[in-house]
């Protein structure tokens, strides 16, 4: 089996919730079978929701699309490193593999920070691949605060 990146289209969400003023983070949830079921962008200003990052969003329209709280044998493709709080949600998830682009280490919570995985209370680690179009994502985060300072 060929490896397919979804990169590209959590980068488009990412793009998308920078243009409404939220840090640009995307994600996309994809099945085993390599189809999109869940895409989000962060929209934590927009909902007023601490919990509305991209991730979260995703996970949960995937889980209402697959009628299910788990979403074993999907993958998730996000632009940064998930946050702690993510990290468990993907723990929760059971996601069966994480791509991510940009390492964060103010906020990182997967190979930055509490490094939630390798606690032995969490239940599920899903395989961990980073540096996934991590220019691009650096580039657009980069871009977005340098614009706000």
């Amino acid at each position: 089996m060929v490896f397919k990146s979804f990169m590209s289209k959590a980068l488009v969400q990412a793009r998308a919730a920078a243009n409404r003023g939220e840090v640009p983070v995307g994600a996309v949830i994809v099945d085993g079978a390599g189809q999109v079921i869940a895409l989000a962008g962060n929209r934590t200003r927009e909902l007023s929701d601490p919990t509305a990052h991209a991730e979260v969003l995703a996970i949960r329209a995937a889980c209402s699309a697959l009628g299910a709280e788990r979403l074993t044998g999907c993958d998730l493709y996000v632009t940064l490193e998930p946050c702690p709080m993510c990290a468990a949600a993907i723990s929760n998830a059971r996601i069966g593999r994480l791509y991510y682009g940009a390492s964060d280490p103010k906020s990182g919570g997967v190979e930055q920070g509490p490094r939630v995985f390798s606690h032995a209370q969490c239940h599920h680690a899903p395989e961990v691949y980073d540096g996934i179009d991590a220019v691009a994502s650096q580039k657009l985060l980069r871009d977005f605060f340098k614009e706000r300072r």
